[in-house]
């Protein structure tokens, strides 16, 4: 039985990931035009290998220029912090007031293997980063040693007139204080509506609290845990993750996984997932029992959930954008 949200927190944002899992980019145009007639309020881009996260955003600027835009998010660690800063002042100048900057520390993977980076010190990278943007994309001429990089006369030559709000990704207690302190708001990934009290009394509750949600339109449960279970090895491998899910009480759930994962048992770590931790981190049902569930995670405290339709289920991704829509 779906278990409905309580009413105490009415529904005021309602997010589209870009670009969308089953289409190019350059063949999105006419969904994402859709998408605020629809009722969603907010377009979020991600980057890890695919499309970089801003030019999606740029593009929905003029195609949908209603919409809230935000990074969720870029690396602190795979561009300069001037480059960032460069990047984030061109979105606030296309979508003033409605660009959000989301940064985090991503992980090994995406920083040192994939863009030859350096990942150290990820907590006090993302601080440095997010303290020398706050000056930046004020209009400062920034000169400073922070702890990880140091900054000589950097100004940007046109600041934007109003700087885009700055959020982080962030999974555990001391990222989540540093969101709460000194940032405007949290992202976080890969949880359940039960999870979101935990997050949210981390931050308290003036803090913006985002959320990617995986949501698939299918009533064939097995078929969902399958696709599932591939992108949750894939993510709760990776040690944030995992230490995230050990903070949230699933580490021994999880331990199975993890252990076949570790021994190159790729087939063994997916059937070791229980199906109870599938169901609880995939958005998946009828729509409007998907919506229901939306409905559980901003009633647990969620701000701002941010859709993230899979292809495979029952109906064309296309029409599941719009059958998740708020009022569908």
């Amino acid at each position: 039985m779906t278990r409905q949200a309580t009413p105490e927190r009415a529904v005021r944002n309602w997010g589209m990931t870009l670009p969308f899992q089953d289409r190019s980019l350059a063949e999105s145009r006419a969904l994402v035009e859709e998408l605020p007639g629809l009722g969603y309020t907010d377009v979020w881009s991600a980057e890890v290998s695919g499309v970089d996260g801003f030019v999606p955003l740029a593009l929905t600027a003029q195609w949908a220029p209603e919409v809230r835009l935000g990074t969720a998010i870029v690396p602190v660690s795979t561009r300069g912090p001037g480059l960032l800063a460069m990047s984030a002042a061109t979105l606030a100048d296309l979508a003033p007031g409605r660009f959000v900057l989301g940064i985090g520390s991503s992980s090994p993977a995406i920083v040192e293997r994939w863009n030859a980076g350096t990942f150290a010190k990820p907590y006090a990278r993302t601080r440095d980063t997010l303290r020398f943007l706050r000056r930046a994309l004020a209009g400062e001429k920034v000169t400073e040693r922070y702890e990880t990089f140091e900054i000589s006369g950097f100004r940007l030559e046109k600041a934007p007139v109003e700087p885009p709000r700055i959020v982080l990704a962030a999974l555990r207690p001391r990222m989540l204080r540093l969101a709460a302190e000194e940032a405007d708001g949290a992202i976080t990934n890969w949880l359940s509506p039960e999870d979101v009290r935990r997050v949210r009394a981390e931050i308290g509750p003036d803090t913006e609290l985002i959320a990617r949600l995986f949501v698939c339109v299918s009533e064939d449960a097995d078929r969902v845990r399958a696709l599932a279970r591939r992108m949750l090895a894939a993510y709760l491998t990776v040690p944030v993750y995992a230490a995230f899910h050990e903070w949230l009480g699933r580490g021994e759930a999880l331990r199975p996984m993890r252990e076949a994962w570790a021994a190159g048992d790729r087939q063994a770590a997916l059937k070791a997932i229980p199906d109870e931790v599938v169901d609880a981190l995939v958005v998946h049902g009828d729509a409007a029992t998907c919506r229901a569930r939306i409905r559980e995670y901003v009633a647990n405290g969620l701000d701002t959930p941010v859709l993230a339709p899979l292809p495979g289920g029952e109906v064309p991704l296309e029409q599941a954008v719009r059958d998740l829509a708020p009022g569908a």
